[in-house]
C-alpha cells in the first residue's frame, strides 16, 4: 500500500522542500567563512552532508517501495545529524552567528520530526 507521500512527486513533498531550503541557506552562509584550510574542509562537509538530506529523500521518493524508500529517509536522517555537527563546529569555531545557527537547527529540527513520521508511517504500511 503506498503513503500519500509515495504519491507526490519529491518537490511536492514540503520535508523535501525545507530541506531544499537549509541548503540554500547554508550555500549562501559559507559565503561569508574565513579563507582557512580549516573552513574549506568545514565548508566541503558541510554542503556534502546537507545537499545529501535533499537528495537522499528524492531518491527514495522516486523508488515508490516502502522498504527501498525508508532506508533513504533513514540515510536522509543520518545525513541531518552529520549536518547539526558541523554547523555545531561552524558555530564554536566563530564561523557563524548564534542567531543563524538557531535558525538553521530549527528548521532541521523540524525535518527531523517528518522525516520520522513518515518513517514510522512506512515502517506501518
Amino acid at each position: 500500500m503506498e503513503t500519500k507521500a509515495e504519491r507526490l512527486k519529491f518537490t511536492e513533498l514540503i520535508v523535501w522542500q525545507k530541506a531544499h531550503q537549509v541548503f540554500l541557506d547554508i550555500a549562501n552562509d559559507v559565503d561569508s567563512f574565513p579563507k582557512k584550510k580549516t573552513a574549506d574542509i568545514i565548508i566541503s562537509q558541510l554542503i556534502r552532508s546537507c545537499s545529501s538530506i535533499s537528495a537522499n529523500i528524492a531518491e527514495g521518493n522516486a523508488r515508490h517501495r516502502g522498504k527501498e524508500y525508508e532506508h533513504y529517509l533513514i540515510i536522509a536522517r543520518g545525513s541531518l545529524a552529520e549536518t547539526e555537527n558541523w554547523l555545531i563546529k561552524c558555530r564554536d569555531l566563530g564561523y557563524m552567528e548564534d542567531t543563524v545557527f538557531e535558525k538553521r537547527m530549527a528548521i532541521l529540527t523540524e525535518v527531523l520530526k517528518m522525516l520520522n513520521k513518515m518513517i514510522g508511517q512506512l515502517r506501518k504500511a
